[in-house]
């Protein structure tokens, strides 16, 4: 996951972390204050989270060392100690000019992108009570910390000056590109305004912090607080995998002789899928999707009202109608509209085809003597008898050759065809971490051995750890002062096996797993200099993640490592044959649960929020797109963390049908290419073109570089089985 960000420093990590969002129980409490030693304030010595890594590999993040106490001290010294550096960039007597000014600007911040690595860390996967109150307390802070530097007059100036000579005098390509970027960041942040409005400006996003950080962790409260426990006599068709790690959920919260469905995707979703018990389905589905609209302490709709009445205000100050316009300007999509045409041409195949699924289902129950209808707690249960039934595919019989360690091996395999890395264990011990359950590896040039970084695995859920699946960088790839290496980490929420099981996952979840190492590779793969050049197009930046799920159902890795987790007996060709025809299948549920959420992201964003009930807005609106009963948005408003506990992704949820338009396009190139997925020519462009780059280059220019054209929607509409519109044309 990525987003862009205002670029003010060396690794710009505090604009990546304000706007992080999810891209999916719960085992062990973290201990948040380890160790329990005395903290570098106490002996008066250099607080570690400020102190410059150390040890092997170019240096790593001090994760065994981290100490609560040291967090905000470390957060407030590390501002001060930036805003120091502007002020020396920003007075500069000399003429404004690139090694002057976005050189330093560049450079600047690293003390505090250190702190804000462990920050992230508590933030998102070891979060507590403790952590969250200095949370609240820093939020504004670092809202404020920004808008010093995205305000100050004589730094705009300067860039302003560079901006415009380069305009008139252009620049070696990579350094015009950061110029371009720097600049728009600071226009898009008001830098432009007189300074009644920059005031307000700043005041607006002070408050907004506050409101992501509520916002957030009202919906982890509720994942927290909220949990379905079982009996023994209440486990009716749910796979055994399950229900031992449903009993260790129950004993590891005290509940011995019960199981616990805990209230994340990844636990509800299996539950959904394979309980035979209709009332507590509905229970289950009714906590998942009710989270933070309980109208208690954690209820967010007022937050959203909130969220987007000041977004509306402060988009008006910089002359736009509406959030969406603002936001999407430097995106691929260009304006809402173009992002409107494109989901508007899918959803309607989308629609039709739910018609169809609810038909098979609703058929299958009738024939059982069910005298039911179809409700969304039915859905996920009665596709997968009708998967049976259309299929003969049954989803427990496919988990038993997804075993997460030899789909880990499998993510390692194809990265070293496509990008010629390779992955070693490092040594236990020999890098900190933050938790017993991550493990490391180093990356490196397979024919050279040339280090590249490491890749840091998080993979179970766990008590204060937010859900979803995510990819972030503690360190990235730039040769600006000398070469620095990537530290990379992908993250999961997969449900612990009880001690001595394998960990079994389901085919979606295994796509998943290969989504987010999709973008780890993106990282290692990066060949920029400044760092700036890292950040990442919001409709575009999900592209390359997306593409990578292709491999997973390719035969190389399909032979080499879908094995039975008993037998070790490769997958049969007869099921594989079974979960390709039916790759279509379902498509109608998975593509309008995704786009009501897109759709209901650009129209928040696109209305006059004055006086919005968001319970209300979500229900007329769903109601207006002829939103089918029988299905709920993947993420309901309340708990729609994208938009709304910050913005990364708010008005731009679409961009994930966006780069699945590339994602379809680019899969045709490999499957029309003499090698398919393994190719080695149309695999050099794909890390030349697509990967190395970043954001060093327009997108589009990219991705034509990559294509020889512009992506087109046929392959995708091909790819869910629905209507193509261009061959419809021909008819």
């Amino acid at each position: 996951m990525a987003t862009t960000f205002l670029s003010t420093g060396r690794k710009s990590g505090l604009f990546l972390f304000l706007a992080l969002a999810g891209c999916t129980a719960t085992q062990t409490q973290p201990n948040t204050q380890q160790p329990q030693a005395v903290t570098a304030q106490e002996t008066g010595e250099t607080n570690l989270l400020l102190a410059e890594w150390t040890g092997p590999y170019g240096g790593v993040p001090a994760f065994d060392k981290m100490n609560l106490a040291d967090l905000q001290p470390a957060i407030e010294k590390g501002m001060a100690l930036h805003l120091a550096e502007i002020e020396v960039i920003a007075g500069n007597p000399e003429p404004a000019t690139f090694e002057n000014t976005i050189v330093p600007m560049e450079a600047a911040g690293e003390e505090l992108s250190r702190a804000l690595t462990y920050y992230g860390i508590w933030g998102s996967n070891m979060s507590s009570p403790e952590f969250r109150k200095i949370q609240e307390e820093l939020a504004p802070k670092l809202s404020e910390f920004r808008s010093k530097i995205s305000q100050n007059e004589k730094l705009f100036q300067r860039v302003k000056t560079v901006y415009e000579n380069a305009r008139k005098n252009p620049l070696p390509a990579d350094q015009q590109r950061v110029v371009q970027l720097v600049y728009e960041d600071f226009a898009m942040e008001g830098a432009n305004l007189d300074a009644a409005a920059k005031a307000r400006y700043a005041a607006i996003n002070k408050e907004l912090s506050s409101l992501y950080t509520a916002f957030s962790n009202n919906i982890l409260a509720d994942e927290e607080n909220y949990v379905v426990y079982l009996t023994k006599d209440q486990l009716s068709g749910l796979p055994e995998s399950f229900v031992k790690a449903a009993a260790k959920a129950a004993a590891d919260r005290g509940q011995e002789s019960k199981y616990a469905v805990t209230n994340t995707r990844s636990s509800m979703d299996q539950f959904l899928t394979y309980s035979d018990e209709r009332a507590l389905r509905e229970k289950v589905w009714n906590t998942y999707y009710s989270r933070a609209d309980n109208g208690d302490a954690s209820d967010n709709n007022g937050n959203i009202a909130k969220i987007l009445k000041l977004r509306d205000e402060r988009v008006a100050l910089l002359g736009y109608d509406n959030y969406a316009q603002w936001r999407l300007q430097n995106r691929m999509a260009k304006t809402p509209e173009r992002a409107m045409e494109l989901m508007n041409a899918v959803w309607p195949a989308a629609l039709a085809r739910v018609e169809e699924e609810v038909a098979d289902m609703q058929a299958i129950a009738d024939a059982s003597g069910k005298k039911i209808t179809i409700a969304p707690w039915d859905y996920r249960y009665y596709a997968e008898k009708v998967r049976q039934q259309k299929y003969d595919l049954d989803s427990d019989e496919v988990k038993q050759y997804l075993q997460l360690d030899n789909l880990t091996q499998a993510l390692f395999f194809t990265a070293g065809e496509l990008f010629n890395f390779s992955f070693t264990p490092v040594p236990e011990g020999s890098v900190p971490v933050f938790h017993e359950d991550v493990k490391v590896w180093e990356v490196t040039d397979k024919t050279t051995g040339e280090h590249i970084g490491l890749w840091y695995l998080d993979p179970f859920a766990r008590q204060g750890k937010r859900s979803g699946a995510w990819a972030t960088t503690y360190r990235s790839h730039t040769t600006f002062e000398g070469k620095e290496t990537v530290l990379a980490s992908n993250n999961s929420n997969f449900v612990k096996p009880a001690p001595g099981e394998p960990l079994l996952v389901s085919w979606d979840d295994a796509t998943t797993f290969f989504h987010e190492f999709g973008h780890a590779l993106h990282f290692f793969a990066s060949n920029v200099k400044y760092p700036t050049l890292n950040s990442g197009v919001r409709d575009y930046t999900e592209f390359q993640s997306q593409l990578l799920e292709r491999w997973l159902s390719t035969d190389k890795v399909i032979n080499q490592f879908l094995k039975h987790h008993e037998t070790g007996e490769v997958i049969p060709a007869p099921l594989v044959a079974k979960i390709k025809k039916a790759s279509t299948f379902n498509q109608g549920f998975e593509t309008t649960e995704f786009l009501a959420s897109a759709l209901m992201d650009m129209k928040f964003h696109t209305v006059d929020p004055a006086g919005m009930d968001p319970d209300k807005f979500e229900r007329e609106t769903l109601q207006a797109l002829n939103m089918p009963e029988e299905i709920v948005m993947r993420h309901r408003s309340p708990h729609f963390g994208h938009v709304f506990s910050g913005e990364g992704y708010a008005t731009g949820y679409y961009g994930y049908l966006w780069a699945d338009v590339l994602t379809s396009d680019a899969a045709e190139a490999f499957e029309e290419a003499p090698g398919g997925f393994y190719d080695k020519e149309v695999a050099a462009r794909l890390v030349k073109y697509l990967f190395a780059p970043r954001n060093s280059m327009d997108p589009a220019e990219a991705y034509k570089l990559f294509r020889g054209r512009d992506a087109k929607i046929d392959a995708l509409m091909r790819d869910r089985g629905f209507p193509v519109p261009s061959e419809q044309s021909k008819r």
